[in-house]
């Protein structure tokens, strides 16, 4: 996606327009994945050191641009949550980790199901997060051991 859509998005949400954050939001847009602190800064070459990466990923949480994603190996991940006309999705959805590549999927069509909760308990955030073979794996997984059979 052009550069211009970073741009559209920062003004659209009455930020102003940096090179690090044009930068780091098209990382994001780019990539249309699950970036790390390290993937964002690898994307950004040497231009701009890790406290302005990380405080301008502070700053797209606190305007709901990306959010935080659970992770397998305890590495913070980020995803986009903004199209780039700013129409947030909800942060109230599913999260698939894979146990072959240790990607994080948000699953933004499956909402998290309401849940009663006893008197006097009040839920700030909730998380879902289901584990096992992203389709890419399970492809990969059995194309292998066809091939395997193949061989017989």
């Amino acid at each position: 996606m052009p550069m211009q859509n970073s741009v559209g998005l920062l003004k659209h949400l009455g930020l102003h327009i940096t090179e690090p954050r044009k930068m780091i939001l098209q990382a994001f847009i780019s990539e249309q994945n699950a970036l790390t602190q390290r993937e964002v800064k690898k994307y950004c070459g040497s231009q701009f050191d890790r406290v302005t990466i990380y405080r301008t990923l502070g700053l797209f949480i606190q305007y709901h641009i990306i959010h935080i994603l659970p992770s397998s190996d305890n590495v913070i991940r980020y995803a986009l949550m903004s199209d780039t006309e700013g129409n947030v999705s909800s942060d109230n959805h599913l999260h698939f980790i894979c146990e072959g590549c240790h990607r994080t999927y948000c699953l933004k069509h499956i909402k998290t199901p309401a849940l009663t909760l006893p008197e006097g308990f009040a839920v700030r955030h909730t998380e879902v997060v289901l584990k096992g073979t992203c389709n890419n794996c399970l492809d990969h997984h059995q194309k292998k051991h066809k091939n395997s059979y193949d061989n017989l």
